[in-house]
């Protein structure tokens, strides 16, 4: 007789991340997981005393892949371009994991204010800086502009609201980016020109 396979936490996180892309984080429960794995529902809840607690690893586990998945450039493309068309193809191409992560009352964050100083945001607002040239301050002003309108357009997207063009969404990124860019640099001459 072959030896019982081990189900691991991981090996749980995996499924009902897998759970999440197909049928969404609501569906994420012992007997789905379990299906998913084809074991008992034992496992699972050994290791997870709630299905609260199951998703909200899996929520960290999905935050982590969405993070790399910003991350991941097309050599010579501008950062700041870049990262919001990411963001939004991630909508385009995971929209159950992107209602996860934005939609499902998981976040950390509760606001955008207290998401931009999360660590997780680091490497993403590093990258902007150095394409805008800036200070932080100012990066952070203009993340939050191009985050609140790639947000819309992802958002809109992955609830099946809109389809996506990818041609007409780097076109208004643009000019979301420099508008806010723009704005950044009038402000900080006028700070400069006030000191």
């Amino acid at each position: 007789m072959p030896p019982k396979t081990r189900i691991t936490k991981d090996m749980i996180i995996n499924a009902a991340i897998e759970i999440a892309k197909q049928s969404g984080y609501e569906s994420i429960n012992a007997r789905t997981v379990s299906e998913q794995l084809h074991c008992s529902t034992q496992p699972v809840m050994y290791h997870f005393s709630t299905i609260d607690a199951l998703k909200r690893a899996s929520y960290t586990q999905v935050d982590h892949l969405h993070s790399k998945y910003l991350m991941t450039m097309i050599p010579e493309q501008d950062p700041i371009l870049g990262i919001g068309l990411n963001y939004i193809r991630f909508a385009v191409e995971e929209p159950q994991l992107f209602r996860f992560l934005f939609q499902s009352g998981y976040a950390a964050e509760h606001s955008l204010l207290e998401m931009i100083d999360s660590e997780e945001l680091i490497p993403v607002l590093n990258a902007m800086q150095e394409g805008a040239g800036l200070s932080m301050e100012k990066t952070k002003q203009i993340f939050l502009t191009v985050a609140l309108f790639a947000h819309g357009y992802a958002s809109i997207i992955a609830n099946n609201g809109l389809e996506y063009d990818e041609k007409l969404v780097a076109e208004h990124l643009k000019r979301a980016w420099n508008g806010a860019f723009l704005a950044a640099v009038q402000e900080e001459k006028e700070h400069e020109k006030n000191v």
